[in-house]
């Protein structure tokens, strides 16, 4: 599992110059405005409802005895809450909004690579299919990823666990973002299980693909092009262990 998290991670570099050299920039343009837009609201409606979700969550605490600390706790917990669910979905929604585009990246840099396609003959059948296997893929990632997540922030409320909840909640917000990645592959060749069993094998890859995506994807620059470089990376490596299955 090292060596594939290594694997992951170095796959950045590899994505970098397989990009300069078939002069790809300018699939980075769409996904960055779109980020920047989605990435505006969900701070807005974080800064906005902490407070409302604070108050609701100190109208449990029924006692006079420190309840302005109380207040105060929720508050910084219900912001980053939202926070937390916000960058679960806004990771996962642009990742559902722009696969047809990130879909379509991965599959010109697979064509690059093996000079050859799985073909697929072009159906409504076909396309709704995968739509919806997009769709459940997504949706088992989100219930899965905001359920550790909670669970790791509530723990995180205890100050002597805040540290190793937060590196925690980085790795498996990074392991579902490569896991997204490598399904813009993954959907050509497998079907909805065996991409879960694919990447459950390769793990290791997903989340070292994840983790360089994630401290791209929350960085002032990086998030502009987090997405279509991820998704190259995931692809070069993706297919690479697809060739040697």
């Amino acid at each position: 599992m090292i060596k594939n998290t290594a694997d992951g991670i170095r796959s950045y570099g590899a994505a970098m110059r397989h990009i300069s050299k078939h002069g790809m920039w300018a699939y980075i343009l769409l996904p960055g405005l779109l980020c920047l837009v989605l990435g505006g609201i969900i701070i807005s409606a974080a800064w906005g409802f902490s407070d409302d979700l604070g108050g609701l969550i100190s109208n449990f605490w029924k006692w006079d005895f420190g309840k302005p600390a109380v207040e105060k706790i929720v508050q910084v917990f219900g912001g980053l809450l939202i926070l937390a669910f916000g960058a679960v979905f806004f990771k996962q929604i642009i990742m559902v909004v722009l696969a047809p585009f990130m879909s379509i990246l991965s599959e010109k840099v697979e064509k690059q690579l093996t000079g050859e396609i799985s073909q697929r003959s072009f159906s409504v059948g076909r396309a709704l299919s995968d739509i919806v296997r997009g769709l459940r893929i997504a949706t088992r990632n989100i219930i899965r990823e905001l359920l550790a997540t909670v669970f790791l922030l509530l723990i995180g409320l205890v100050p002597t666990f805040a540290p190793f909840t937060t590196v925690l909640i980085f790795l498996i917000q990074s392991y579902y973002a490569g896991f997204g990645n490598m399904d813009y592959t993954l959907e050509r060749h497998f079907s909805y299980k065996n991409s879960i069993r694919f990447v459950k094998k390769n793990r290791g890859l997903a989340l070292g693909n994840g983790i360089v995506f994630m401290l791209l994807f929350f960085t002032v620059i990086g998030f502009l092009f987090a997405l279509p470089l991820g998704t190259v990376a995931a692809t070069i490596q993706t297919v690479k262990k697809l060739e040697n299955k």
